[in-house]
């Protein structure tokens, strides 16, 4: 693995995490992997390796403010996150990537193939890329989320302490999984963790995030796409997902869904066997070499 200084403006660069190819056959489209709010692209790593082996080379990004990026002071709308994606996109050279995106970073990729369809050969929306973040339950749930950030700041939680609750708290999640979400923080002088984004910025996003909805993007979307959402244990918002999906999956062209029953929210750390799988069944769709001259990523019937 190889980490990767990517200039995308005068004063941000972005840490990417790279992974060439590897296997008898090393031909695949490049992937371009997609953290969500409050983490970063070590969060992809037993994923990327996977597609890797498979004979894929792997880009997964921190987007600014997040895991070893540069964090500016603002910027974190969606709309200046995509433009670093595009910028490093073309810094890398992955025209006619297959784009992965969790949470958070399915709303990027799905806006990044919108408006950017040359850049995309299909997508890959991981709990996220249909929510509507516009309802009250929502926003409450951000506002108390950017609390829980404002008061982490005080930096009172150890790296022992945090790593003894997550091992509790995901029992699937691998050793390297565990130190990948301890990557969320930076260390304070009195070796305390500190979130490396602040609660204004956690809004911003937030903020953002409510002022498009993701259905605005569906008709713009030309490519494949496959759809993977949990089942929240909620049951108003399990419905709420049902529907969300079921609307994603009548508005777009070329669309795929596969249900994590019984699976968290960070479906790439606690089961990356079956989330690399489902990439690679994209990648098979998308089976023409990765585009080297600008042209169009092969077009696939709707599946029924």
């Amino acid at each position: 693995m190889k980490k990767l200084r990517v200039p995308v403006s005068t004063t941000v660069s972005l840490n990417v995490r790279h992974r060439q190819a590897a296997g008898p056959h090393t031909e695949g489209r490049p992937f371009l992997l997609l953290h969500g709010m409050l983490s970063n692209a070590r969060m992809w790593d037993e994923v990327a390796e996977r597609l890797a082996a498979a004979g894929h080379p792997v880009y997964a990004v921190d987007h600014r403010g997040h895991g070893d990026s540069d964090a500016p002071r603002d910027g974190y709308e969606n709309a200046a996150v995509v433009t670093d994606l595009v910028e490093a996109v073309s810094a890398l050279g992955l025209s006619g990537a297959l784009v992965a995106g969790h949470s958070w970073g399915a709303h990027l990729a799905l806006r990044l193939a919108a408006e950017r369809p040359g850049l995309v050969a299909g997508l890959v929306l991981i709990d996220g890329g249909w929510y509507e973040f516009d309802g009250p339950v929502m926003r409450a749930f951000w506002e108390r989320t950017a609390e829980v950030v404002r008061r982490a700041q005080e930096g009172t939680t150890s790296a022992a302490d945090m790593r003894a609750y997550l091992v509790a708290t995901h029992p699937d999640w691998s050793p390297a999984s565990i130190e990948a979400r301890l990557a969320d923080y930076r260390v304070g002088p009195d070796g305390m963790l500190v979130p490396r984004l602040t609660a204004e910025q956690v809004m911003s996003i937030v903020e953002s995030l409510q002022r498009e909805a993701p259905a605005d993007w569906y008709p713009r979307i030309t490519v494949p796409v496959r759809l993977l959402p949990i089942i929240p244990a909620v049951p108003q918002l399990a419905d709420q997902v049902r529907a969300w999906v079921a609307a994603a999956e009548e508005a777009l062209e070329q669309v795929a869904v596969r249900w994590y029953p019984g699976s968290d929210h960070d479906l790439h750390a606690g089961a990356p066997d079956e989330i690399a799988a489902d990439l690679l069944l994209l990648a098979r769709e998308c089976r023409v070499p990765a585009a080297r001259q600008g042209l169009d990523p092969l077009k696939q019937p709707r599946r029924p």
